[in-house]
C-alpha cells in the first residue's frame, strides 16, 4: 500500500441543499427530527471502542424547549481519563504505522457517509441540541465537516509530497512527517458541529491518537459524530470520547506526561488557563506540547461613507444575528459614517422587524434560542446594562424570555461612546452595538484596531478603492479573516482558512495545510550512498 502513488481525488466543496418547500431533503430531515425526538438516548463514554457508563450523568436538552430531554450522558472522571490515555498510547504505534493512504480512505469514507446516510442524523441532532435553523445546520454539520474530511486528506498528501528540493550526487535527502509522540487533547465547542468533528480528526488523520472532550451542551451531536467515525472504520482507541466537566476531565489530562498537543476552540479564559498549566508542568512532559487554539472575538464591521447601504444592512443582519450571534465570527460592533446613518437605520430596522424567532422545526424562523441558561443570563445582562445607560439606545429587540426556551430578540444598541461596554466585551449572543462616527477614515480605522484585544474577523464596506487600501493597511493585524464588502462570517474550507490572532488564538488556520503541519514532527533523513572512509580533507595535504 505504501507504494501506491495515485493521487487522492481533488476535493470540491459540498453543495448546500436548499430544503425548499416540498423537497425530498426537507421531508427526510423532518422525519429524522421526529425520530430523534421520540427517543431518549443514553450516551456512554467511549474508550478504545468500548462503551462505559460511569453513573455520573447529566442531560442533553433542547435549548428552544428545555423541558424536552434528548439524552442522558455519562461523564468521564479521573478513572476514565487514565483509561483513555492508556488506550490511546496502546493504539498509537499501529495507527502511526498505517499507510497514509489507508488513513485517507477512512476519512474519505467519513465524508461520503456524512454526505449520504448520516446527513439527516447530524443535521437533525445539531438542530435539536444546539438550536440551529436548517440552513445553519446544513452549512455546519453537513457541508463544512464534509469539506474538512475531504480537503484535509488532500492537504495531507500535499504535505507528504513536500520534500527537500535538492540531493547532490551520491546522497538522498528526504523528510519524514511523523505523528507527535504522545496524544492530542481535543477540546471542542458547542456552536459548530463541524469544529467538533474537525478538532479530533485533523490530528488523527496525520497519525496521532486523540482524547476528545466535547462541550457539555453539544455531547448529543458529538455522540453521533463518534458513531460516524466508528462506522467509517476508524480503529478503536484512535479517538476516545470523554465528555465531562473541564475540571474532572481537563485537569487530569493536562497532568499526563504523554500530552503532546492541545487542539482547542472555546473561551479565551479557558485557553489561557490551559496554556499556563502546560507551562507550569513543562518539565514533566516527554515532549513540548503543541498548543493550537481558536478563542474569542469582538468582530467588527466598519463602513466608509461610500458604502452600498443595501449590502451593508444585509451584512449587518446576517453577520450579527445568524445563529443568534453565537459564532466566534459574528459581527458584534459596527462603525457607520454619520452621512449613511439615517438610511442605514431605516433599512436595517425594517429588515430586523421581519425576522421570525422560534422553534427550529418551523423553517420560517430565522432566529432560534441561545444555547443554555448561563448564556441567556450573561447575554441579557448586557441588554439590561444598555437599557439603563444614558450612552445607549436600543433600536431593535431588547426583550427576552426563558420560560420555555432561551429566547432573546435580535437586539441592536446604538451608543455615543465608542468604548461603551458592549463595544468592547465579547457577548456571544444576538446583540449588535453601533457607533455612528464623524472622524476621518484613518482615525476610525485606528479606533477599530485598538478597541478590542481580539483579532478574529472583521469587515470593511466601501466603494472607494483608496479607502479600502487604507483600511487594508491600518487593519492588517485586526482580523485573521478579513472581508471586503461582505459579512465577517461564513468562512468556507478550501477558500478561506479560518483563525485569528492576538487574544483570538494561535491563527493556525483550520481547513488548511498550516493546521495539519502542527500535528506532525519532521525527521530529516540524509542517506549517503558511498560514504567517505578517511577523516582527512584535501586542505590538510602537505605542500
Amino acid at each position: 500500500m505504501n507504494n501506491i502513488l495515485a493521487n487522492i481525488p481533488p476535493a470540491v466543496n459540498e453543495q448546500i441543499k436548499s430544503y425548499a418547500r416540498g423537497s425530498v431533503e426537507k421531508l427526510s430531515l423532518k422525519q429524522k427530527i421526529n425520530e430523534l425526538k421520540s427517543e431518549t438516548f443514553e450516551i456512554p463514554v467511549i474508550i478504545g471502542g468500548k462503551e462505559i457508563k460511569t453513573g455520573n450523568t447529566a442531560n442533553c436538552v433542547i435549548p428552544h424547549n428545555h423541558q424536552h430531554i434528548l439524552a442522558t450522558y455519562h461523564k468521564a472522571g479521573q478513572k476514565e481519563v487514565d483509561l483513555a490515555i492508556e488506550s490511546a498510547i496502546n493504539s498509537a504505534e499501529e495507527w502511526a504505522n498505517m499507510p497514509w493512504q489507508s488513513r485517507a480512505a477512512i476519512f474519505k469514507k467519513m465524508a461520503n457517509l456524512l454526505a449520504g446516510p448520516w446527513r439527516d442524523t447530524l443535521n437533525a441532532a445539531t438542530m435539536l441540541s444546539q438550536s440551529k435553523n436548517v440552513f445553519q445546520a446544513e452549512v455546519d454539520s453537513a457541508c463544512e465537516l464534509i469539506d474538512f474530511f475531504n480537503f484535509n486528506a488532500e492537504y495531507m498528501q500535499q504535505i507528504y509530497q513536500e520534500q527537500p528540493p535538492y540531493s547532490p550526487d551520491g546522497m538522498w535527502n528526504m523528510v519524514q512527517y511523523r505523528p507527535l509522540e504522545g496524544f492530542v487533547f481535543a477540546v471542542t465547542p458547542f456552536n459548530f458541529t463541524s469544529i467538533a468533528g474537525n478538532l479530533p480528526t485533523a490530528p488523527a488523520l496525520m497519525g496521532n491518537v486523540v482524547l476528545w472532550k466535547p462541550a457539555s451542551s453539544s455531547v448529543y451531536s458529538g455522540y453521533f459524530l463518534m458513531k460516524l467515525f466508528q462506522e467509517a472504520g476508524l480503529p478503536d482507541g484512535v479517538i476516545n470520547f470523554i465528555p465531562g466537566s473541564g475540571g474532572q476531565v481537563g485537569n487530569p489530562v493536562m497532568q499526563s506526561e504523554h500530552l503532546a498537543g492541545v487542539h482547542f476552540t472555546g473561551s479565551t479564559e479557558v485557553f489561557q488557563g490551559m496554556w499556563k498549566t502546560i507551562g507550569d508542568n513543562i518539565e514533566k512532559y516527554k515532549t513540548y506540547p503543541r498548543i493550537v487554539g481558536e478563542t474569542g472575538g469582538k468582530d467588527f464591521i466598519v463602513a466608509h461613507e461610500s458604502s452600498d447601504v443595501d449590502a451593508l444592512t444585509t451584512a449587518m443582519v446576517r453577520g450579527a444575528f445568524e445563529y443568534q450571534g453565537q459564532k466566534c465570527s459574528a459581527a458584534s460592533r459596527c462603525y457607520i459614517h454619520k452621512s449613511l446613518w439615517n438610511d442605514v437605520k431605516k433599512k436595517f430596522v425594517s429588515q430586523v422587524d421581519t425576522i421570525k424567532m422560534g422553534d427550529v422545526e418551523d423553517f420560517t424562523n430565522f432566529v432560534n434560542s441561545v444555547i443554555d441558561e448561563n448564556a441567556f443570563d450573561n447575554i441579557t445582562s448586557y441588554i439590561d446594562y444598555a437599557k439603563k445607560s444614558n450612552e445607549a439606545e436600543i433600536i431593535t429587540g431588547g426583550n427576552y424570555d426563558k420560560s420555555s426556551g432561551y429566547f432573546i430578540e435580535p437586539t441592536t444598541i446604538v451608543t455615543t461612546n465608542p468604548h461603551f461596554k458592549t463595544m468592547e466585551e465579547e457577548i456571544f449572543g444576538p446583540v449588535l452595538t453601533i457607533y455612528v462616527y464623524d472622524q476621518p477614515w484613518e482615525e476610525v480605522l485606528k479606533l477599530v484596531d485598538s478597541t478590542s484585544p481580539y483579532a478574529l474577523t472583521g469587515a470593511v464596506f466601501s466603494q472607494d478603492r483608496q479607502a479600502i487600501d487604507i483600511a487594508n493597511k491600518i487593519l492588517v493585524n485586526s482580523a485573521g479573516n478579513y472581508y471586503i464588502n461582505d459579512k465577517p462570517t461564513g468562512a468556507v474550507v478550501g477558500q478561506q482558512p479560518f483563525g485569528g490572532g492576538r487574544a483570538s488564538g494561535t491563527n493556525d488556520k483550520a481547513g488548511s495545510p498550516m493546521n495539519l503541519l502542527r500535528w506532525v514532527s519532521q525527521r530529516t533523513i540524509k542517506e549517503t550512498f558511498v560514504p567517505p572512509k578517511d577523516y582527512r580533507y584535501p586542505f590538510m595535504e602537505e605542500e
